[in-house]
């Protein structure tokens, strides 16, 4: 029961670091896969990294 208790938390914390990611203007399935690898370590790269500025005119 604890091992899913893990993955459950796991995984919803892979879906936050996509939407911070994508508050960042950066690529949220690319930080969602990386935080599954990562945890609690790609959450303090997101709120490290400055945001990502789009020059699209």
């Amino acid at each position: 029961m604890e091992t899913q208790e893990f993955f459950v938390g796991w995984g919803t914390l892979a879906l936050i670091n996509a939407g911070l990611a994508q508050g960042k203007n950066r690529s949220g399935l690319v930080w969602f896969l990386l935080s599954l690898l990562l945890g609690p370590v790609a959450t303090l790269l997101i709120v490290v990294l400055d945001k990502v500025n789009s020059k699209k005119k």
